[in-house]
């Protein structure tokens, strides 16, 4: 017999989502506000959305951003589902506890260690740091996440499905674009999803890779956050928040659609 939630369940999962949510809804709040100074509140205005127009530093900052995410979610994805099919479909390799123990490393392993790892290969290969290098940290920072998603898909994977297309003829690789990757669609979605808002969020790699011209939004507002929080900030702030919102909203409809395709 199904229970209801207990009164102390739903007073944590309350409490739990206003420690989480009241900040972020707190930040969009101040960002209408018509004061300059952020922790006066001077009445409802959209003046700061018009000056952040005008701030080239953040809109930049905001724009490198976004690049560097695309990019990085976009590698980490493709090498990220390679990963995966290599640890579920591969069987018991030589070398395959080494492979995976280099794929999960980042998950387990602080980020100011592996900033400095990755500063020190940079330097070591003679690479100009900025945004390429921005990006190859970010991507190696999130593929490990990406080959998790995909490999607890894998996992339960109906592998009969692939064996019936090639029964009937269909060689193995368009099997897998034809097949496999289809149904794999929902696990690699959430996966590009997630890597792109990890990178997006990331300021400890990005610091010690970044150069010139490759300054992103953390670092941006990280600097000018130590001089005193402007309200354009809170502007950039809350466009970011509404535009990574939509984004999983419209990554959920897809993959709700894409995994009900897979299943008809």
């Amino acid at each position: 017999m199904r229970r209801g939630l207990s009164h102390a369940h739903i007073v944590t999962l309350a409490l739990g989502l206003a420690f989480l949510y009241i900040p972020i809804l707190i930040l969009v709040i101040y960002s209408f506000n018509d004061s300059r100074l952020v922790t006066v509140w001077g009445g409802w205005s959209t003046r700061w959305y018009a000056a952040l127009l005008q701030d080239s530093a953040l809109i930049d900052a905001a724009w490198v951003s976004l690049r560097v995410a695309f990019v990085s979610a976009s590698a980490a994805t493709a090498l990220g589902t390679l990963a995966a099919l290599a640890l579920v479909r591969m069987g018991r390799f030589r070398g395959r506890t080494g492979f995976a123990a280099l794929i999960y490393a980042p998950i387990v392993m602080p980020e100011v260690i592996t900033g400095l790892a990755l500063l020190l290969l940079f330097v070591a290969v003679d690479l100009d740091r900025g945004f390429w290098t921005v990006t190859l940290a970010h991507t190696t920072l999130t593929m490990c996440f990406v080959t998790l998603i995909v490999q607890a898909r894998l996992i339960g994977f109906d592998r009969s499905l692939e064996e019936a297309a090639m029964d009937l003829g269909c060689p193995p690789w368009r099997t897998f674009f034809v097949v496999t990757l289809p149904l794999l669609w929902p696990a690699v979605a959430a996966g590009w999803v997630l890597a792109f808002t990890l990178s997006l969020d990331d300021l400890v790699i990005a610091s010690f890779t970044t150069g010139p011209g490759a300054t992103t939004l953390p670092i941006r507002i990280y600097s000018d956050v130590r001089l005193g929080v402007k309200p354009e900030i809170n502007a950039i702030c809350t466009v970011m928040i509404a535009f990574v919102t939509v984004a999983l909203i419209v990554f959920a409809l897809l993959a709700r659609r894409a995994d009900s395709a897979g299943r008809a």
